[in-house]
């Protein structure tokens, strides 16, 4: 459930943030390629999840 909504999340921010950049650059809007870049995003920030050690809780 959490990667779904990373996936989500991640998607709609990319989409966001690829309108934005290619409007101040004047340039075409491929929501196509974006995706691919938003898909790229969160398998990259799956795996640094997975990489960062969870710390470690003590009990009492």
């Amino acid at each position: 459930m959490k990667f779904i909504a990373t996936l989500f999340w991640t998607f709609i921010l990319v989409q966001v943030l690829g309108y934005v950049a290619s409007s101040m650059t004047n340039t075409e809007y491929s929501i196509q390629t974006i995706s691919i870049i938003g898909v790229i995003a969160t398998v990259l920030i799956a795996i640094l999840a997975a990489a960062i050690p969870k710390p470690e809780v003590e009990t009492h």
